[in-house]
């Protein structure tokens, strides 16, 4: 089995993916996005630490390869629920 980076097969497996909340998630992302249609991995990262995210859900932004994505992109790949 092959585990494609930025999807869930790529979180580590100490982390169940159903027991983390994400709405801290889910409301940095509607802020972040506000007027933003693309935005970095790097700056999602970095916004998320500033905001003291459970290590969960930093863990899951990590997992995520480099490059700039749409909301709807980050939610799918994160498991949030923004929209």
């Amino acid at each position: 089995m092959t585990d494609l980076p930025g999807t869930l097969a790529a979180v580590p497996d100490e982390i169940e993916v159903e027991a983390v909340d994400t709405r801290p998630l889910d409301e940095l992302l509607d802020d972040l996005y506000h007027g933003q249609e693309r935005i970095s991995q790097v700056d999602i990262y970095r916004r998320a630490v500033a905001a003291e995210l459970p290590a969960q859900l930093l863990a899951r932004l990590n997992a995520l390869p480099q490059g700039e994505y749409a909301v709807d992109e980050v939610t799918d790949l994160l498991g949030g629920s923004v929209g």
